[in-house]
């Protein structure tokens, strides 16, 4: 059975035999559908809930707009 994964960074499924696997110190694993996610991630430091191209922005973003239509 193929295991199915999901990108640490943009939160899409990864398929198999594609992608890149990150492996910290301390055990935890990283798995990065494309170069664009590993960089941002790793080498830029940047968080995906702040990226506006991630599909985390985006949920975050979808319960902002519903906040605020309650409210009005």
């Amino acid at each position: 059975m193929v295991e199915i994964r999901k990108c640490s960074f943009c939160y899409k499924e990864i398929e198999p035999g594609t992608g890149k696997a990150y492996v910290k110190k301390d055990g935890t694993i990283f798995n990065f559908c494309t170069s664009k996610c590993y960089k941002n991630m790793i080498e830029l430091k940047r968080i995906p809930r702040t990226t506006a191209w991630t599909d985390k922005a985006a949920f975050e973003k979808s319960i902002r707009v519903k906040a605020l239509e309650k409210k009005e």
